[in-house]
């Protein structure tokens, strides 16, 4: 192992770039850590005849996508509301001037 340098005597800057060089190595260590496990599996699973999905099953599927509007301010299009998290200002606005929130429901 490389004879690290003493600390003590390092400015801040050269204490710095000793931490930068430093994380910069482990992330690349840990890296090549993965690929070797992951290599490593993958060749245990052919010699078994089994495949990786059937170890671990299939990965994430996709997003969820984006919800549907559901209400929309007709004197400004542009608020609209999913019906989903807190009540946006506008809305709750008009519900407290005594309008109904199904008024403003997109048919």
């Amino acid at each position: 192992m490389a004879k690290l340098p003493d600390l003590e005597k390092l400015s801040y800057a050269e204490l710095q770039e000793v931490i930068r060089n430093a994380q910069q190595l482990l992330t690349e260590k840990q890296s090549a850590a993965k690929n070797e496990l992951k290599e490593s599996f993958i060749a245990q699973a052919r010699e078994h005849g089994i495949s990786l999905e059937e170890l671990f099953g299939k990965g994430r599927k996709g997003g969820k996508g984006s919800v549907a509007i559901k209400y929309r301010d007709p004197k400004n299009p542009e608020n609209t509301w999913t019906g989903r998290g807190r009540m946006p200002r506008w809305l709750q606005a008009a519900v407290d001037a005594g309008k109904r929130k199904e008024s403003f429901l997109i048919k």
